[in-house]
């Protein structure tokens, strides 16, 4: 949760080599210590990773490295250390946030020498002492205890290595593939109409109905539709499709597009029913490029910017404000000063959002959709309002603003669930509580606000934040959910990513239409939580990401500046044949089949009898194979096989007797579908 906090930095990609001349002892912030790889924020020399004096239980240390978990840092001592000692422990920046909880653990050559057990905010430092005779590669791990990483800041306080002459040590973070630069494998859309998107949309009855037919093509382009149900309208300019049915049904429609240079059609479902959200959300949240410097402008703006870039013609659509629209309960920030709620009970947005309908009304002018973002607790993440005891209320305004979607965040419940009065100033922004191992507490508060939802004339997708406690994918639909998260907050980092996207499988199954599992938001582009910069993931690695998330059938959220859009995300955002395999009307989620060495290989079947397989090499190195296992992926006979990525047709391939040549990317992804040859 820290990075809903403070500002996320990330991975440096330099190793340092210091020479030691004739000192005994080389402290560990003479080593180039920004090289370590981190679960959030930018490693610190001599500082806490929020950039204070390093202290633990009380106790300031002048030397050290201040990191967040997980951590790891290799040094190359080449056998030339005799012993390494520190202090260790949470840094005292947390507070007594019980959210933080971290263990440190020493590993030579492989072999763990030494681990502190799990230590806590406010605990005393421990003193770590270890041998190093003979060490070549010592690594220094900081875990999250199993419980996720929120406010996990952990410190090596005075940490040093006693040497028995000069010495000459190397740091590094990981193993990196070498640098690639970006590489666009997406084809331009023809200047021929084509009709991208869902095949399906669910709605309930009576609710307001907004469906924007996304096409792409040289423009003007002309919009009809067969067999459009009584009670929607279709503008045939826009392509928007509104209005509103009365009667529960399922009706098939032809959308059709036309223009100067051609005409094209598509076969579109409408179920109108009790459950909405029939393929995975796809859209824009504030959060990873504007966190607490959101305001009512730059939702616009970026409202603009999804049309203009010309996203919205591949599905894209909701725009997603996240935590400080709401007044704060301590902020220095005068545009957060106010009223939490009126003499009614109803909440008061912050200065920044002057007009709440105003603004829902302009984003649904452009044929989008928009969402909020609240906790069942009485403070936000962020330390903004909550919705604690106005549930009720809240859902009511919501839906009276003309809001599509709601993130509804863990935060500060956790201390509710722990028995404290919403009162009690010393309430943190955020605590785990019992949520994570007392099943009826976890759900209570999102069984209330979904069911307040529910009864609201107006869709509202219901996105659950809570990070995986309880196994959320078990009871997520039960309260009204559409989505929930798997995970704790993503950063962007290798390891941030790899480490969420490949650990899904648990939780697979439970995914089907309307009940999405949910990884947390995508790292391209320009992010920053408030000052942003271009994503550390390397090229190889953004191609991993979109490829893996499409194919865990994943709610899609840019978390970037779209203002500041390079070719390259555009390239990854808009692969048309890519995105539908997220937007795959079955709704199943991709499993790992195949674990071999570094590569992975998941399997998702589609809806017209075809498979999605993505070939994913997790090392550092290409990987050449000859590939022929195809009996664990489902496959038989002759099959057409596909590129999505460069929308190209291979070889087809005999599956009893052939081998599909291949050759996968440091730390990148082949993306393919196959479909048994009639």
């Amino acid at each position: 949760m820290n990075s809903r906090i403070a500002l996320a930095a990330g991975l440096a990609l330099a190793a340092l080599t210091t020479e030691i001349a004739t000192a005994e002892t080389v402290w560990l912030d003479q080593l180039d210590v920004r090289t370590a790889s981190q679960g959030w924020g930018e490693p610190q020399k001599n500082k806490s990773v929020g950039g204070n004096a390093l202290s633990i239980g009380g106790k300031t240390f002048e030397h050290g490295f201040g990191t967040h978990a997980e951590s790891i840092l290799h040094i190359n001592l080449g056998g030339g250390a005799q012993s390494f000692a520190a202090s260790v422990g949470v840094d005292d920046e947390v507070g007594g946030n019980r959210a933080a909880s971290v263990e440190f653990i020493v590993v030579g050559d492989g072999r763990e020498l030494w681990k502190s057990g799990v230590l806590h905010a406010g605990d005393a430092a421990k003193d770590c002492a270890v041998n190093l005779s003979g060490v070549k590669l010592l690594t220094l791990k900081v875990g999250d205890a199993d419980d996720g990483n929120s406010y996990d800041h952990a410190d090596w306080g005075d940490a040093k290595f006693e040497t028995d002459g000069a010495k000459t040590f190397v740091a590094s973070g990981e193993e990196m593939p070498e640098p690639v630069a970006p590489y666009i494998l997406t084809p331009p859309a023809p200047a021929t109409p084509r009709i991208n998107g869902a095949d399906v949309f669910g709605v309930r009855p009576g609710s307001p109905f907004l469906f924007t037919i996304p096409a792409t093509g040289e423009r003007p382009m002309k919009f009809s539709a067969k067999n459009l149900p009584d009670g929607l309208k279709l503008d045939a300019k826009t392509g928007r499709i509104t209005g509103a049915l009365k009667k529960q049904g399922e009706f098939v429609v032809t959308l059709r597009a036309k223009n100067i240079l051609g005409k094209a059609e598509k076969s579109f479902r409408i179920v109108c029913g009790d459950q909405i959200a029939l393929t995975p959300p796809m859209g824009w949240n504030s959060w990873n490029c504007f966190a607490h410097a959101v305001s009512a402008d730059r939702v616009k703006r970026a409202a603009d910017a999804l049309v203009k870039s010309g996203l919205v013609n591949h599905g894209w659509t909701y725009i997603n404000i996240d935590d400080f629209w709401e007044n704060h309960r301590d902020s220095n920030d005068p545009t957060l000063h106010g009223d939490f709620r009126d003499a009614k009970g109803f909440v008061v947005p912050n200065s920044r959002f002057p007009d709440m309908k105003g603004l829902a009304d302009y984003v649904h002018g452009l044929g989008l959709k928009i969402g909020l973002y609240s906790s069942p607790g009485p403070w936000t993440c962020g330390g903004c309002t909550g919705s604690f005891q106005h549930e009720a209320q809240d859902a009511q305004t919501y839906a009276q603003w003309g809001f599509d979607y709601l993130k509804y965040d863990w935060c500060s419940y956790g201390s509710i669930a722990d028995g404290k009065q919403a009162t009690d100033s010393s309430i943190p922004s955020w605590s785990e509580g019992k949520g994570k191992s007392d099943i009826e507490v976890a759900i209570y508060p999102y069984r209330l606000m979904g069911k307040f939802l529910h009864e609201q004339k107006r869709d509202i997708v219901f996105s659950l934040c809570q990070y995986g406690m309880s196994d959320v994918w078990n009871w997520g639909g039960s309260v009204n959910g559409q989505s929930w998260r798997t995970t704790g907050d993503i950063t962007d980092t290798w390891r941030s990513m790899s480490d969420i996207g490949f650990k899904q499988d648990k939780a697979a199954p439970l995914a089907k239409p309307g009940n999405w599992n949910d990884p947390d938001m995508l790292i391209v582009g320009e992010v920053g939580w408030g000052k942003t910069h271009p994503t550390r993931l390397t090229t190889d690695e953004q191609y991993t990401h979109i490829s893996l998330w499409c194919l865990l059938s994943a709610p899609l959220l840019i978390g970037c500046d779209m203002e500041k859009f390079d070719d390259f995300t555009l390239s990854l955002l808009s692969n048309d044949e890519v995105l539908a395999i997220d937007q795959d009307a079955l709704g199943k989620e991709a499993m790992c089949a195949i674990n071999h060495d570094t590569v992975r290989i998941y399997k998702k079947d589609l809806a017209d009898g075809g498979h999605a397989i993505g070939f994913f090499n997790l090392g550092a190195q290409p990987v050449d194979l000859s590939f022929n296992e195809f009996a664990p992926l489902g496959l038989a006979g002759r099959q057409h096989v596909r590129d999505l990525w460069r929308q190209k047709n291979l070889a087809d391939v005999d599956t009893l007797a052939g081998s599909l040549p291949l050759t996968i990317p440091a730390h990148g992804v082949l993306l393919y579908k196959f479909k048994a040859a009639k």
